[in-house]
């Protein structure tokens, strides 16, 4: 920040680069913390950058389909399932938030990161959430903590398959597709029309 402010307020003051070279120096720590900022939030998705980097691109929102595991604890009033659901994945280079969102709950990680594995193309992605409740719920749907898995094959996927845990001695399965790269529905709702109209036009 304070390099910033003293790079724009060289002109100001008179001070240009082309007067004194040693003033060259000052634009660089801003420089190089612009193009640190650019890289972790755009250029490492470009495609030449991309493909030398080989870091999968998973940002967006996606329906993930939950199958239930057979010895799950689950309350004989409860949804054994297949749940569908909407998990939006916010990603840059070098950070990862997950939100899965449920007609009755919503889930956000606690902590998230991409494992690449032997040089095979094939990446994890691990996060441990905490879940909210809708108030109407809570009696029997209690707030609990939980870890998702799920395992990446490709650069920018549109299929992913994986496998969850909680606290509540509930496990199964995930099936997840790509429903676009926006990541700014803030309800089940609003992903659910998002997916409903992907749908209509495939």
């Amino acid at each position: 920040m304070l390099t910033t402010v003293y790079t724009i307020a060289l002109p100001l003051f008179g001070i240009t680069p082309t007067e004194n070279v040693k003033h060259l120096f000052v634009y660089l720590p801003s420089l190089l913390g612009y193009g640190v900022l650019i890289f972790d939030k755009w250029a490492w998705r470009w495609p030449l950058i991309h493909r030398i980097t080989g870091h999968p691109w998973i940002g967006g929102t996606w329906r993930a389909i939950l199958t239930t595991a057979p010895e799950s604890r689950i309350p004989a009033s409860g949804n054994r399932g297949p749940i569908t659901t909407y998990l939006t994945i916010e990603q840059t280079y070098w950070t990862l938030h997950a939100t899965l969102r449920t007609a009755e709950s919503m889930s956000r990680s606690t902590n998230a990161t991409i494992v690449k594995t032997d040089g095979s193309g094939i990446a994890e992605v691990r996060f441990l959430y905490e879940n909210t409740p809708r108030t109407e719920h809570l009696r029997r749907s209690p707030r609990h903590k939980g870890a998702c898995q799920l395992s990446v094959t490709g650069r920018a996927p549109r299929s992913i398959a994986g496998s969850y845990f909680t606290s509540r001695f509930t496990a199964g399965d995930m099936d997840l597709s790509l429903i676009d790269r926006s990541t700014n529905y803030g309800t089940f709702a609003e992903a659910q029309i998002a997916d409903q109209g992907t749908t209509a036009h495939t």
